[in-house]
């Protein structure tokens, strides 16, 4: 006999529609979130087929700026969709989002390359990105309202905890498809016309998501709502025009979602950054390493969604946002003796010294990718920077040229700014090679070995640090939908969740690149998760409600 619970909304709900909904908003936004990060993941090919037109250093940049974009956007499109959500429904809302993220990344697989179209091919790239990006900003919202408003009282913590699950299952099968791909049809060939199969794959996905979602139900709590004539006629003014629906939205920004965010990227995009730039190791192996990590932790992302239920969601999201602030330099630490302990004992052995006037030595950040970097201090300290190289900084008499010493070994930088680009190119390699023999004669290593990793505990400290982005992602879609009332919800709780994942979060990389250049510490870059996560951790003691009691119908 089907057992029978009681809804939100006081009518009987079978239990085999209770899984029906979880399972089917959560493959369809696993899909929406797998079609977002293949051009992350693929970012240093999209940058060779189409930016091809520009030196290979601002083809990158441009690339991750393409990435970028679709994080950019995500807000505009929560507030565009999550408008629609509440006026007309969230079945419909979150079906033509997964519509328009499908097709858009379909169409990159076929989108011929800049030695093809030229200009139109990378304006037509980004332009696809931008649709992505609008698209995810509705598509979040929309299932994680769906799946709470179907949820019985005492079970929405668990429920929506599937959805949570979804983001880091699309990074995973992003990165088994790739990797199946690239391994099946060898690195020439993937990198040549391969890397268009994992987006061609995405209509296959669409077609399963959408046949499954046109057979949902809209939401009950929705639909009671339209019946008694209650829905909202101006989402956006109703939400903005109030200041306790103003002050919940900042709530929800800097003492929930903030520090979610670079928590989440931190545990999953930044570690992998991590492991490949910083300590050298190949991207099939770290892929691996990232991908066992999320299958193990991911089933604590519905654990804490589970506990939230019990014990509230305030007590979870705090303690994450404490044990990130505590450990994350510590588990770095961990990571670099465990993955590359030649690197870790060089940065202790080996001292570097960069000697430079300070006001020739920029802040390296560069997200449009429309700066240049040509003082003898920022080429010394980017060639340091990506080398994984730890140096202190030391001030040079103003005007002189910056040099870098190894021990008692000086190399002297040179100034680019004004050189012709192929002189300038000619005058970096020769630096580089020169600095690069120097480094490796001291025993700074170029590759990680993996005859000396620690295996086991490369796996322990990166399910750590799944571990801490289960405790805040878990509990976080239950908390922000009870955060809202029902006329106004998709609106308002879309808005802070984007902000903070594709303002915050997206830029993370680019940002902690920037700091470690300027400091010269390779693990200086968490200062910038570690400084929003503890303004999310006041924040939340302080003002965030508990809400794991709030009826969704009030």
């Amino acid at each position: 006999m089907t057992a029978i619970i009681e809804t939100t909304i006081g009518k009987p709900y079978a239990r085999s529609s209770e899984r029906k909904v979880i399972l089917a908003s959560s493959l369809g936004t696993v899909f929406e979130w797998y079609d977002f990060y293949l051009y992350g993941s693929l970012a240093a090919i999209i940058s060779a087929q189409f930016f091809s037109g520009v030196n290979e250093t601002a083809g990158f940049v441009f690339a991750l700026l393409a990435f970028a974009a679709g994080f950019a956007i995500r807000p505009f499109g929560a507030l565009f969709f999550g408008r629609y959500g509440d006026m007309i429904g969230r079945k419909y809302t979150f079906l033509a989002t997964i519509v328009l993220m499908g097709l858009s990344t379909f169409l990159v697989g076929i989108l011929p390359s800049y030695e093809s179209w030229g200009i139109a091919a990378p304006a037509l790239l980004i332009a696809l990105r931008i649709v992505q990006g609008l698209a995810l900003g509705g598509e979040y919202g929309g299932a994680a309202i769906y799946v709470a408003e179907h949820a019985p009282e005492g079970r929405r913590g668990f429920h929506t905890a599937w959805i949570q699950t979804t983001a880091t299952l699309g990074f995973l099968l992003s990165l088994i498809v790739i990797l199946v791909v690239r391994t099946g049809l060898g690195e020439e060939a993937f990198a040549s016309w391969g890397w268009r199969v994992p987006f061609l794959f995405s209509i296959c996905l669409l077609a399963i998501s959408v046949w499954i979602r046109l057979s949902l139900n809209e939401s009950p709590l929705f639909l009671k709502m339209k019946a008694e004539g209650k829905t909202s006629k101006a989402p956006l003014t109703e939400t903005f025009a109030s200041a306790s629906n103003v002050k919940l939205i900042l709530i929800a920004l800097f003492g929930i979602v903030a520090g979610q965010a670079v928590i989440w990227y931190t545990g999953q995009f930044y570690a992998l950054f991590f492991l490949t730039q910083t300590l050298k190791v190949d991207s099939v192996t770290a892929s691996l390493f990232i991908g066992f990590a999320l299958v193990a932790g991911t089933p604590l992302i519905l654990f804490f969604g589970w506990l939230s239920d019990r014990i509230g969601r305030k007590p979870i999201l705090v303690a994450g946002f404490l044990l990130s602030v505590v450990f994350y330099f510590p588990l770095f630490s961990q990571l670099t003796i465990a993955v590359n302990p030649k690197l870790a004992a060089a940065i202790q052995s080996s001292p570097v010294v960069v000697v430079a006037d300070p006001e020739t030595c920029s802040f390296q950040f560069n997200p449009v990718g429309t700066s240049a970097f040509t003082s003898s201090c920022d080429i010394i300290k980017s060639f340091l920077a990506k080398a994984s190289v730890n140096y202190s900084n030391k001030e040079a008499a103003p005007g002189d040229t910056a040099h870098v010493l190894v021990g008692d070994r000086r190399i002297d930088g040179f100034e680019a700014r004004g050189l012709d680009p192929a002189t300038a190119k000619a005058r970096s390699q020769v630096f580089g090679k020169q600095l690069g023999e120097l480094l490796a004669s001291v025993g700074y290593p170029t590759k990680a070995d993996p005859h000396e990793m620690s295996f086991g505990r490369i796996m322990l400290v990166l399910i750590c640090l799944v571990t801490l982005v289960a405790m805040v992602y878990g509990p976080l879609a239950a908390t922000l939908v009870e955060l809202f009332p029902t006329r106004i919800r998709y609106t308002a709780m879309s808005l802070p969740y984007h902000l903070g994942n594709g303002w915050l979060g997206g830029f993370l990389p680019t940002t902690a690149f920037a700091i470690v250049a300027a400091t010269g510490n390779i693990y200086y870059g968490l200062w910038y998760p570690v400084v929003i996560a503890t303004l999310s951790l006041v924040v939340a003691i302080f003002f965030l409600p508990e809400t794991a009691k709030n009826r969704l119908s009030d």
